[in-house]
């Protein structure tokens, strides 16, 4: 990973493993932090997610969701909202402003969770939304997209798309500002922000960031960091399999770019991007693949590594130092952009 410091990244958050109980996953560089979160996450013996049922899944990762996150921060407005999608259907959302709409037009990012398509809702992600929107100094729209299996590919895709387009159209009843807008997400919906930064820029809608967060970017699960960190650190191969065995109708949709970005036939023009990566995470090397194949299309790219850190790590700030410091980072990136 070292040598991608000479393009761009910024290796910063780089520790030395010097704790007493180096014998846990040695074969790891993790953080003291990290490495005692995942003791602790052995020590709870919980079953795999890819052992359980779509909705013993969802279950579990929303009684979990909240264990490591930072406090909520309070935020004057909070409003629900449904959003309709192209077939009808209206998806539910929550809005974040850390300002009262007679306060003035906020700039707004769209946000999507992450969860392999499958787990995750406005719920689980709602510190972290809540965060961006207090740091950033901007609205925050953060969408529930219909999940896999009840709703396979490509219906997180549209959904996501149709509520960036209703953002557009209503950001100003909404006390927004249109001509101020970025999308956003992490994992599986970091996958649903690039493909709509893609979208955005066919349809002639300017966005100001795409913020991507350990993104899903590849058809197949075969770069060499799937098989370096394919057990033991939060995300696993076989979590991943399930994951997309919910999602996907089959081969062909592995094959469409609105699910693997890495295949889009071009992304010249799309919004700048904030990509967040964790070292030690099987979904490192695609987004650094991702970052590369916009760095060649001529687009703005600032890259961050997280040294010693796994997949999930943004929502752990309270164990976490990384995670506070990455939603610094994407709160910066969030504000610089909308300058």
């Amino acid at each position: 990973m070292g040598a991608l410091a000479s393009n761009g990244c910024r290796p910063r958050h780089c520790f030395a493993v010097t704790d007493a109980a180096t014998e846990f996953l040695p074969q790891y560089p993790l953080t003291p932090a990290m490495r005692d979160v995942l003791r602790r996450m052995a020590r709870a013996n919980r079953p795999h997610m890819h052992s359980l049922t779509p909705q013993q899944a969802r279950a579990a990762y929303e009684a979990g969701s909240g264990v490591l996150e930072i406090p909520k921060v309070p935020l004057p407005r909070v409003e629900d909202l449904h959003i309709p999608a192209r077939d009808g259907a209206l998806l539910a959302a929550r809005l974040y402003a850390p300002q009262l709409p007679s306060e003035g037009t906020l700039p707004v990012l769209l946000y999507l969770h992450g969860g392999g398509f499958t787990v995750g809702s406005v719920n689980t992600h709602d510190p972290l939304c809540r965060s961006l929107a207090h740091q950033a100094g901007c609205a925050v729209l953060s969408l529930d997209y219909r999940l896999a299996p009840e709703h396979q590919f490509p219906t997180a895709s549209n959904d996501a798309w149709d509520a960036l387009q209703w953002l557009a159209r209503e950001a100003a009843a909404l006390g927004l500002d249109a001509a101020r807008m970025a999308v956003g997400g992490d994992s599986a919906g970091g996958t649903l922000a690039a493909s709509c930064a893609i979208l955005a820029r066919d349809a002639g809608l300017p966005l100001a960031l795409q913020l991507l967060i350990y993104p899903g970017t590849t058809a197949h699960q075969d770069t060499d960091s799937h098989e370096r960190y394919a057990h033991d650190l939060v995300l696993e191969k076989e979590g991943i399999a399930w994951f997309f065995n919910q999602y996907v109708r089959g081969p062909e949709d592995r094959e469409d770019w609105r699910f693997a970005p890495l295949l889009a036939p071009d992304v010249d023009d799309v919004a700048p991007a904030f990509i967040c990566l964790a070292e030690l995470d099987p979904l490192v090397d695609e987004g650094v693949a991702y970052a590369d194949k916009l760095r060649m299309a001529g687009v703005a790219v600032e890259l961050d590594i997280y040294r010693g850190v796994t997949h999930e790590f943004i929502k752990m700030g309270r164990a976490i130092p990384e995670a506070k410091r990455a939603q610094a980072d994407a709160a910066q990136a969030l504000r610089a952009a909308f300058t």
